[in-house]
């Protein structure tokens, strides 16, 4: 396995300093905000799509954005194009509480600089190191969504697939945690990957687990390819002994090799059978297949603002 992603070398962090933190998002249908406090991730997903020419080192090398939380700070007081702000998406290319987390803790910094101006925000995560923050979540119930990705209870195949991530027995301990403390929480089975995790056991597996962890929000999507996913997910295949496994993806997503460095999407009919019965599994756990409907844009009230430092707002949170 190492070579390609997991080098069975330890991540190293080298500080930055960043002109802004805040910016624009927009992915399918979703329109928002949102922070990255890290640019790299130790969790070695295989699938990962925040990696590429861009990023050679992201799992070896983790950039830690040091000022990020005076920088949102800043940003956010000076908010000036409209009177409302979109909820905040933390993070969109990285895990947030990553194992650097436990060291420079700019994620919880962060997250209080957006509870002081009650900006709405939602954490994607596949850690369970934000247990530390259960209590700072917790006073702000109404106002965030917590959303964890999974993609499969077999812990072979996590183990092989995204090697730095916690056990998924683990993480579901987690998530019961926040949702017995009354958090708004959910589950990202997001990516399915096709010949791995896309079987009616493997779903029925996961949805299962989320209803007995108490998640009231649970949705996913099919693996998109791009070259060096690719690369990638052929190793899993050959390491998982899956038969004729690459050309069988050649059918389901439709290409040739050299694939091109835009994404490839499987073929519509296999798309709208796996995700019809995720969706069926979904619902008929009683859960639900959406985002929350309190998460819309929020007006800042500045009134509030004053001249109150970011170190004294920090230390009256902590």
């Amino acid at each position: 396995m190492r070579g390609l992603w997991h080098s069975g070398r330890g991540a190293v962090f080298e500080e930055k300093r960043s002109k802004s933190i805040i910016h624009p998002f927009v992915i399918k249908n979703y329109n928002g905000l949102t922070i990255n406090p890290y640019q790299g991730c130790s969790h070695r997903c295989g699938y990962c799509y925040a990696t590429y020419e861009w990023s050679p080192e992201f799992y070896d090398k983790i950039y830690v954005k040091s000022n990020a939380p005076q920088v949102l700070e800043k940003e956010i007081a000076n908010w000036n194009k409209s009177d409302n702000i979109m909820p905040v998406m933390v993070s969109s290319a990285t895990d947030p509480y990553q194992p650097a987390e436990l060291r420079f803790q700019l994620t919880r910094r962060c997250i209080q600089v957006l509870q002081k101006y009650d900006v709405p925000y939602y954490v994607f995560t596949k850690s369970t190191l934000i247990e530390r923050d259960l209590e700072l979540h917790k006073r702000y119930r109404h106002n965030c969504f917590l959303v964890w990705s999974v993609t499969t209870c077999s812990e072979k195949k996590r183990r092989l697939i995204e090697p730095g991530t916690a056990p998924t027995s683990r993480i579901f301990k987690t998530i019961k945690k926040f949702s017995d403390g009354g958090l708004c929480c959910g589950v990202n089975i997001d990516p399915i990957i096709p010949l791995v995790t896309d079987t009616e056991d493997e779903m029925n597996g996961l949805v299962g687990a989320c209803k007995a962890a108490g998640v009231q929000h649970a949705f996913g999507a099919l693996l998109r390819l791009r070259a060096d996913i690719w690369e990638r997910m052929k190793l899993v295949l050959r390491l998982l002994d899956i038969s004729n496994g690459i050309e069988r993806y050649r059918q389901i997503y439709g290409f040739e090799e050299p694939l091109a460095s835009s994404y490839v999407t499987a073929k519509s009919s296999y798309i709208n059978r796996i995700i019809s019965k995720l969706e069926s599994i979904i619902h008929n756990n009683g859960i639900k297949c959406d985002f929350p409907d309190y998460l819309g844009p929020r007006r800042i009230d500045r009134s509030t603002l004053g001249q109150t430092t970011l170190n004294r707002f920090l230390a009256s949170a902590s």
